[in-house]
């Protein structure tokens, strides 16, 4: 078969080429010069395909214009139709065209269904210096067109528009993949029509899955079983939806009907079908309309309220015959308007200076509303901004739905889009509906895609060799249980009523997860149920779900206990170690200080006195001192003293015990350490994006990376020293950890890769739905609880690791109580020698006046003599409080030093030898 359309296109192009070099010879012979037009009975030569249903319709458009116009003309301008037939083949549309040239003198030539059959009429025009006018044009427009062929006008629907419109409605239903069928044209192929579809499609990220290429229905003698064997290599497709592009009625007719016979018209299905198609529906009988139930359409939108198209449609009507329709087309109505061009151009033209060129020049300076639409050239087209229309044909007819504009896209009225347009709104992308699509679905759209039924349920691979059990077991009964499967099945709770209850069923594969993406990609399977990790290049030929988990890379190392000789000092930094020693010395200098005067256990030589003091500042840390303290002054400091003592004693034990208590890593132990070292690292072998990752990004040599599979070899590789690390996922790490979280610790090692989820084959919906169901599931917390039941840690081990190195407690967190301690060992410090000053000060003014008037002589010694006597003041002062305290309790308390016993009540102020003599003894 395609033997055969390939010779008959290359002899026919071959045919063409000489058929076009032998007219182009006698066009040379027989046209030399311009010729003036006679506009009193204007020939206008028609070569349009008149077997088919577009050019009977063509044919009657223009003979009722043509004669509508003979019979008001007021000039008596009369245009008489000369019709040719092309048959859809190029070769004899130029042949025709050529006649009618030659022969009838026409002055303009009409029609011209293909680009093919324009593109030789035109250049038949150029040599002759004839207009002409086209009802098709090239889907990609050539370069310097308007140069190559400047008698050519072209009055061509556009085919972008047609094609984005389309591209539209799939867009809007978020349909990712479909299949194209057109009807091959042995003349003439259809690659640029197939390429501004691609284009439009993906502009929205849809694309073209297969491309049904029909034979020409002439040269099948069986067109039905044709059809139906093509129809049946879609089977194993997955997309159901269609988009016709370009068929003969008749073609168009077998088609529905035979794929409505293997269920290509079911709830599942989508069909589009392009103007050519949509403008023959008013001709087609019931039985047809019924076969293309649901189907949706687009069409040129035309106004039908102006007179011209009552009496056009009232003369189609008229016609009681097969070949004509009750309502005119899209193609008629363009037809009709060409002649309007035609006959208004010649009314404006000049007869005594006329000629081909005036003629096509006021013809591309036409500008009316035609019954097609405006009617304004540009660059010898039609410039005016297409409207169409979308219809939905239901109940054996079709309904119109929204209007399509390409700026403005989808309305449910014109004046909605006048609206929009002169506000300045954005496009809708919706369709405003309702529809009934095939099948009769009206509830839901179609998901345009091949769903699971019984018969053929859902192929879901399972992988069978995880890293660990917790996301997938498989026992040897088939039995599958884990996170991934308990996801899948309470997703599949969600969208069962979507899918009719989504027939499935679990195939285990032990590959990798590699080769397991090959099969979802050569659609071997329709997904896979697992913990696959989404990477940028599996994106590109499949579909993930949402991701159900967060995927970043770690590093988990053995816990090694850190020893030091020098631990029992790290519950305190060295700042709070030497503020402690400082705030002792001070805090035992105002004891001493405020107790050696008159406080025999502080007493003696001095020598005994630091010995004291120092043991007593030693007991205390631990509350065992056994000197008295008899000063109020000195019982204040070491009150304030001791409640600090125990804040800190307390602050130590816990530090340490925590230090003892709770094993940390070894410091310095990372990436670069294990490079350096050239220690060997684990990596999971069903993960090959890991390994790579470890030598692309952090350098290891292949040499260092050991392969591990599964939980157990881990553990026994750990113990055998044969790794020393191992880089796993963030999933996996919170597994293993939640086992042996005393035994091993985990550093990030990545922040984050893509996470893991589901995988299906690129244009499914059914990633779009379960992607749905997992954040449906996350948010009623069900993921929650899945992950809590497989994955989520206990109690003890919550973390996903070990506790950190415990820190050394600051000066920061203690520095208040340090301030309280100093401050009230310096206030009862200055009290003391305020109150000493004062009381010296009173006890010997009249000494100190007697000295002033003579009595005692000043020396080079005053400066001492007066510090011996504010020292003998205070002595003696604190001596006779203290010992009138010791009388009172004399009977039952005995004092040891030697000193007290030297010291007796008559030392007072009357006596001020023996009260020098007693200071000098005690320095």
């Amino acid at each position: 078969m395609n033997f055969h359309v390939q010779t008959s296109k290359a002899v026919s192009n071959l045919l063409l080429r000489l058929s076009l070099t032998i007219s182009l010879l006698l066009f040379k012979c027989l046209i030399s010069a311009q010729v003036a037009y006679s506009f009193q009975n204007a020939s206008v030569g028609v070569v349009i395909d008149v077997n088919s249903e577009t050019g009977k319709q063509q044919k009657r458009a223009m003979q009722i214009a043509a004669q509508s116009i003979n019979n008001i003309s007021k000039n008596h301008n009369n245009i008489n139709l000369f019709f040719r037939n092309s048959g859809g083949i190029p070769l004899q549309a130029a042949s025709a065209a050529e006649e009618l040239i030659i022969k009838k003198k026409v002055e303009v030539v009409v029609g011209m269904g293909t680009w093919q059959e324009a593109a030789l009429v035109a250049d038949l025009g150029n040599k002759a210096q004839i207009p002409i006018i086209s009802f098709a044009s090239p889907p990609i427009v050539p370069p310097l067109m308007q140069h190559r062929w400047p008698f050519l006008i072209q009055m061509a629907k556009d085919q972008a528009a047609h094609m984005n419109c389309i591209a539209d409605i799939i867009h809007a239903y978020n349909w990712q993949k479909v299949i194209a069928i057109y009807e091959d044209n042995p003349y003439s192929g259809d690659s640029g029509m197939l390429s501004l579809f691609s284009e439009a499609l993906q502009k929205g990220n849809a694309q073209i899955e297969s491309r049904l290429v029909l034979p020409p229905l002439t040269s099948l003698s069986d067109p039905k079983a044709v059809v139906l064997d093509e129809l049946l290599k879609l089977l194993p497709l997955s997309s159901r939806v269609f988009v016709v592009l370009k068929a003969s009625f008749p073609m168009v007719t077998h088609l529905f009907r035979e794929a409505k016979k293997i269920g290509f018209l079911g709830k599942d299905s989508a069909w589009i079908i392009n103007e050519g198609i949509t403008s023959m529906l008013d001709t087609a009988n019931k039985s047809v309309l019924s076969s293309m139930g649901g189907t949706l359409g687009i069409k040129t939108y035309y106004s039908t309220s102006s007179f011209a198209y009552t009496q056009l449609q009232e003369d189609f009507q008229r016609e009681h015959t097969e070949t004509a329709g009750s309502k005119p087309g899209s193609d008629a109505l363009r037809a009709y308007d060409s002649i309007s061009i035609i006959t208004k151009a010649l009314e404006e033209m000049n007869s005594k200076a006329s000629n081909s060129r005036v003629f096509l020049e006021k013809m591309l300076s036409s500008n009316f509303k035609g019954l097609s639409g405006d009617i304004r050239f540009k660059e010898s087209h039609l410039s005016n901004t297409p409207v169409l229309r979308v219809i939905n044909v239901v109940n054996k007819e079709y309904k119109e739905l929204d209007f399509w504009t390409p700026k403005l896209k989808f309305a449910r009225s014109l004046k909605i889009l006048k609206d929009r347009e002169t506000r300045g709104d954005y496009a809708t992308n919706n369709l405003t509906g309702p529809v009934v699509w095939p099948g009769g679905l009206i509830s839901a759209d179609p998901k345009g895609w091949k769903m699971p039924t019984d018969t053929e349920p859902l192929k879901v691979a399972i992988p069978t060799n995880p890293a660990f059990d917790n996301f997938l077991k498989v026992d040897s009964q088939k039995q599958y249980s884990g996170f991934c499967i308990d996801l899948f099945l309470e997703a599949r709770k969600i969208l069962s009523d979507r899918y009719s209850g989504m027939p499935y069923e679990f195939d285990p594969f032990n590959e990798s997860y590699d080769k397991l993406i090959l099969n979802v990609i050569d659609k071997s399977h329709d997904a896979i149920v697992g913990d696959v990790t989404i990477l940028a290049n599996r994106s590109k030929d499949v579909w993930f779900t949402q991701p159900y988990t967060e995927s970043g890379l770690s590093v988990i190392f053995p816990i090694e206990t850190e020893g030091s000789l020098w631990l029992f000092m790290k519950p305190f930094s060295w700042e709070m170690w030497m503020a402690t020693i400082g705030i002792l010395i001070y805090t035992m200098f105002i004891i001493w200080f405020l107790e050696h005067h008159f406080n025999p256990d502080f007493g003696g030589p001095l020598k005994n006195q630091i010995s004291t003091t120092l043991w007593f500042a030693f007991t205390s840390l631990f509350f065992a001192h056994r000197e008295r303290i008899n000063s109020n002054s000195a019982r204040v400091v070491v009150g304030v003293w001791l409640f600090l003592v125990f804040v800190l004693t307390s602050s130590y034990t816990a530090n340490l015990s925590s230090m003892l208590t709770v094993k940390r890593l070894k410091s310095g132990r990372d990436i670069e350490w294990l490079k350096q070292n050239n220690l060997p690292v684990g990596c999971d072998n069903s993960s090959s994006f890991i390994k790579s990752y470890m030598m692309n990004v952090y350098d290891f040599h292949p040499q260092q990376i050991v392969d591990v599979d599964g939980e157990h070899d881990i553990v026994d590789k750990f113990k055998s020293k044969r790794i020393s690390a191992l880089f796993l996922e963030s999933p996996y790490v919170k597994v293993f950890l939640n086992k042996y979280c005393n035994d091993y610790t985990a550093i990030t090692a990545a922040y984050r890769f893509g996470g893991q989820g589901f995988v299906f084959q690129k244009g499914s919906p059914m990633a779009r739905d379960f992607s749905e169901a997992i954040l449906t599931l996350a948010e009623n917390g069900t993921l929650k609880s899945l992950e809590e039941k497989w994955l989520t840690p206990p109690k003890e081990c919550s973390n996903g690791s070990t506790s950190s190195e415990t820190e050394s407690l600051t000066l920061n967190n203690f520095w208040s109580l340090y301030i309280i301690c100093a401050a009230i060992s310096t206030i009862c410090f200055v009290r003391a020698l305020l109150t000493n000053y004062l009381h010296n000060h009173n006890h010997y003014h009249p000494r100190e006046e007697a000295q002033l008037q003579g009595n005692v002589t000043a020396d080079d010694d005053s400066v001492w003599k007066k510090a011996i006597t504010i020292g003998t003041g205070f002595y003696n002062n604190v001596n006779n409080k203290t010992i009138g305290r010791a009388a009172t309790f004399g009977g039952t308390r005995r004092r040891n030093s030697s000193r007290w016993e030297n010291i007796s009540t008559s030392d007072d102020v009357g006596n001020p030898q023996r009260s020098l003599s007693a200071v000098n003894d005690m320095l």
